[in-house]
């Protein structure tokens, strides 16, 4: 069996484990949340960076520092996952969902605009493969109508748009360490923020509500509460097992990539005669090799190409159901039907991407989805 996903693990973790075991700080903001902290703004230029417990708790922290008020309206794109949507839902916001492009999954200024109003206060951006959506036409937007933009850059770590990383071109930025992404913790986050009104404030959310960071900093001479705020700063553990995948991390972008270009090399313009779609990379956004997917016709053809490679031991998968149609929210949803999302949820199936599959199990299920799809 070639599973969907294996998590990935560069040798170094237990190593890094131990060496927490040995120190004085287990609990987290030790040293090797420092160093994550510290990658990650040299190497993208973030402002500040603060790692969380998830990717979830990243997009709450996100929305908590939007200051939202009742009444007041977030635009998301309705293909994603439920953390988009219910970090601002908590807050109390009303969430109006957006469709998805026809060319990808992203949002775009043409399925966002008509659902502006006076009442919106927040864009939420999600890059969806990792694939940039078009930036600067979102900020120009959000700065027409003075709004926040919060980029949900789960599948974004090591990708770019015009030459600037995602995560770091709106306001907040929201990203995922999950097993399931390029670089993981098993579960782990981080925020971003790129926007200095917001840089205090995060700390202190990010420490249950106190001024805990200042006091170790030595700015002030006790800390105390100072805000609402929550549990999101992880355990040393978190970030010493962050620390051996982000050692590793272009010797593990390589490989993905390699193995993207192996499908795409295979695939490409030899599924499109039978109106199978394959992922679209824009001349303004850069591939990080996250995921491989088919966009099929329509639902009865991806359920038998699904069904054709499990008969051969491959295993793939589909995505999001759209979360305006979902069992939560569908009696809620009063907007216009959604029919690129209502497509890319019918319709788009995943193949296989991991650090340790090999070119020739890679070369093995590209041969046997163009079976598939020609069968």
């Amino acid at each position: 069996m070639i599973p969907f996903n294996k998590p990935y693990c560069s040798g170094r973790e237990l190593d890094y484990i131990k060496e927490v075991c040995g120190s004085m700080t287990m609990s987290g903001n030790g040293d090797f949340t420092k160093r994550c902290h510290a990658f990650f703004e040299k190497r993208y230029g973030f402002r500040k960076c603060l790692l969380c417990t998830s990717g979830t708790d990243a997009l709450e922290m996100c929305a908590m520092l939007c200051d939202l008020q009742p009444g007041d309206e977030v635009i998301v794109p309705s293909y994603t996952f439920v953390s988009s949507a219910i970090a601002f839902l908590r807050e109390g916001a009303k969430v109006v969902f957006a469709d998805s492009g026809a060319s990808n999954p992203n949002i775009t200024v043409d399925t966002i605009r008509p659902l502006l109003n006076e009442r919106t206060k927040v864009i939420v951006v999600v890059h969806y493969a990792g694939v940039a959506c078009d930036m600067d036409a979102i900020m120009a937007l959000a700065e027409e109508h003075h709004l926040l933009v919060v980029e949900d850059a789960a599948h974004s770590i090591d990708s770019f748009y015009k030459g600037r990383p995602l995560g770091g071109i709106g306001h907040l930025g929201a990203f995922s360490f999950h097993e399931t992404k390029n670089i993981n913790c098993g579960e782990g986050g981080m925020l971003v923020v790129n926007d200095e009104r917001f840089v205090r404030r995060s700390e202190i959310i990010w420490e249950k509500g106190t001024n805990r960071a200042e006091f170790y900093r030595g700015m002030v001479n006790k800390y105390g509460w100072c805000d609402i705020g929550s549990s999101f700063l992880p355990s040393e553990f978190n970030a010493a097992f962050l620390w051996a995948q982000l050692e590793q991390l272009d010797d593990i972008q390589g490989k993905r990539l390699r193995i993207w270009k192996i499908y795409d090399s295979i695939l490409r313009g030899k599924v499109e005669e039978k109106s199978v779609q394959l992922p679209e990379i824009p001349s303004y956004a850069t591939n990080n090799g996250h995921m491989y997917y088919l966009v099929c016709p329509t639902l009865e053809f991806r359920t038998r190409l699904m069904a054709f490679l499990k008969e051969h031991d491959i295993q793939t998968t589909f995505h999001y159901l759209p979360l305006h149609s979902s069992a939560y929210y569908k009696d809620q949803f009063r907007g216009e039907p959604l029919v690129h999302c209502d497509h890319y949820g019918d319709c788009l199936v995943r193949l296989p991407l991991y650090y340790e599959l090999s070119d020739e199990d890679a070369t093995r299920v590209a041969q046997l989805v163009l079976e598939g799809v020609n069968g």
